[in-house]
């Protein structure tokens, strides 16, 4: 078997027909029975599906690819991925031919969503140990969204509910695709800002970051008021809060002070994207100072428990104080020129320099901002 992938991996259609003398379909329909009767069992699958895929792939194998269809390929294929028995190398393999099926039309797309491939492979992305693994599922689930307008809003959902995932892979990839597929959709659900801003309490760098970049995008939808409310909401957890907490983030060894540590990276993550949503656009910005995200900002910087949040609160604040005069000339007068003064010298590393007095001063800042239009 290896020495015929070896020997047949990249030949055309006639090719393989020369090489076994006009009989290639007979060896491929040996080939799948030896599939479907062996799969459960898990022995020499990443071979079998190796040499079907040298049929598949062929150039012009349309014929091969029939074939294929005809005697279940797509169910069995779908039913490895959710295979015990199956190793991460199998199921990589299986996602490969289910790839090059996928690539070749809009058809065989929908043949594949009809037979539940969207849920098999958005299944294998959450629950797979191999990155390998999963980004190749999650490049299908990108291609059955594109040019499958039947199903594209199937893989949509599909995606969102992936970001609930107890995989931080799962989490980023799923983040990082929603923003394509949600173009091809062209509407954001409702039901993507909740699990989007949950992502924020993640102890993982790259998944809060898709988490900011997807927020980011969103604020072209009309989820947007939604999701700018949130993130304001965010920056004042309160220790109810807790019992939101997804058990993937919840761990009693990082509670503090009452309220769970997620909690903190989530307020710190949520100050960081606000502060890079306003430097996008004016508009934006202004929107954010109308919900109390300044005085939100304020509010962290004296009431958190955690360093991240405080610092993120002060770089973020930072923009309003130089964008608004108005707020600029509130917060001067609520800090007093030396704090004040201190805090703009180095607004990233003021959080280093809290003492008692000025977290009383910051917990007890009530600013009225009504003059903005």
């Amino acid at each position: 078997m290896k020495l015929f992938i070896k020997e047949c991996k990249g030949k055309t259609s006639p090719e393989l027909e020369n090489k076994f003398s006009k009989a290639a379909s007979l060896f491929l329909t040996r080939l799948t029975a030896w599939l479907r009767l062996t799969y459960m069992t898990g022995f020499t699958l990443k071979l079998q599906l190796e040499a079907i895929s040298v049929f598949i792939t062929s150039s012009s194998g349309h014929k091969f690819l029939a074939e294929f269809l005809e005697v279940g390929g797509v169910l069995t294929i779908l039913e490895i991925l959710g295979l015990k028995e199956a190793k991460e190398e199998d199921k990589i393999e299986g996602l490969k031919l289910l790839a090059s099926i996928a690539i070749t039309g809009r058809k065989y797309k929908e043949l594949i969503c009809e037979s539940f491939g969207v849920r098999a492979v958005a299944e294998c992305l959450a629950k797979s140990k191999s990155g390998s693994t999963q980004e190749q599922a999650r490049y299908i689930l990108e291609e059955l969204a594109t040019g499958n307008p039947r199903y594209q809003e199937q893989v949509y959902k599909a995606l969102i509910s992936l970001l609930s995932s107890t995989s931080p892979k799962a989490q980023q990839l799923a983040a990082h695709t929603l923003k394509f597929v949600q173009r091809i959709v062209g509407k954001a659900s409702n039901s993507i800002v909740d699990p989007t801003l949950l992502l924020l309490q993640s102890l993982h760098v790259e998944v809060q970051y898709e988490a900011c970049e997807l927020i980011k995008d969103l604020m072209h939808y009309d989820v947007k008021e939604d999701a700018m409310q949130r993130l304001v909401s965010l920056l004042h957890p309160t220790a109810a809060d807790i019992e939101k907490i997804p058990e993937a983030f919840n761990d009693a060894s990082l509670t503090e002070m009452g309220i769970s540590l997620p909690l903190y990276i989530q307020q710190a993550s949520a100050a960081k994207c606000i502060g890079m949503l306003v430097k996008e656009d004016a508009a934006i910005a202004k929107r954010f100072v109308q919900l109390g995200a300044v005085q939100a900002l304020l509010y962290a910087m004296g009431n958190s428990k955690h360093p991240e949040s405080q610092k993120q609160a002060g770089i973020s604040l930072e923009y309003f104080l130089r964008t608004f005069p108005y707020i600029d000339d509130a917060v001067r007068k609520a800090l007093g020129d030396t704090f004040y003064f201190q805090y703009m010298a180095q607004p990233d590393e003021m959080y280093l320099k809290m003492n008692e007095i000025k977290l009383t001063v910051l917990q007890q800042i009530r600013l009225d901002l009504e003059e903005v239009n």
